[in-house]
């Protein structure tokens, strides 16, 4: 039963630690992807001659910048075809901040995948090495009192195969907490650069729309 209980435990942080690089070589080809893509679609969005070439050039486009770019346009259009109702009651600066904010939450919890599970990783695995190693302990302790000899060659065995599991679960546990800080710090800096597009794109939205007002 000893055996069978570390085994088990020694088998469940394995199976975290593929886990771990699994969600760790996913995330940084998403990662990579993503800026590789958006910073070629904001190379082609910000040279457009005209509010109507950018529209084309988002439309044509399915990255998240893209995909903030085209909820923009279209509250946009609503805009300038409901002038009059209270939905659109503002300037265009106030009316397009929610909807891109809120497409911005959106994407943000797409690119936040697999962070919960890393964070659990990281703080599970070593107190389930841990329990394996109680137990192993409290087992081995019980066969040395039955068998009352107490000699280290009858102590180093049973105890050194319990302390294992600890050794595996901080082994574990190390990986995903490293990963982890590493997809928060990139993801901030991510959603700085997000962040930074949409305000740029809410002032050309304003201007657009005192363009034609002007008109």
């Amino acid at each position: 039963m000893n055996a069978f209980i570390i085994h088990s435990v020694l088998v469940i942080l394995i199976l975290l630690s593929v886990v771990t690089w699994t969600v760790a070589v996913v995330k940084i080809k998403q990662f990579k992807r993503t800026q590789q893509e958006c910073k070629l679609f904001e190379d082609r969005f910000w040279q457009a001659k005209s509010w109507q070439e950018g529209q084309s050039i988002a439309n044509q486009d399915s990255n998240y910048l893209a995909q903030i770019a085209q909820v923009g346009f279209k509250e946009y259009a609503e805009y300038r075809n409901n002038p009059d109702t209270l939905k659109y009651a503002g300037d265009v600066h106030e009316i397009l901040e929610r909807p891109l904010k809120q497409e911005i939450q959106k994407i943000l919890r797409t690119q936040e995948k697999g962070l919960a599970e890393l964070a659990s990783i990281g703080s599970t695995a070593p107190f389930i090495g841990l329990f394996g190693t109680v137990w192993g302990i409290m087992v081995a302790l019980q066969e040395i009192s039955a068998s009352g000899q107490a000699s280290i060659d009858v102590v180093a065995g049973p105890i050194g195969e319990a302390l294992i599991a600890t050794a595996v679960g901080i082994a574990a546990a190390l990986p995903a907490v490293l990963f982890y800080n590493y997809f928060v710090r990139r993801l901030k800096v991510w959603t700085t650069e997000v962040d930074s597009f949409a305000e740029a794109f809410l002032r050309l939205a304003a201007k657009q729309g005192q363009n034609s007002r002007n008109q």
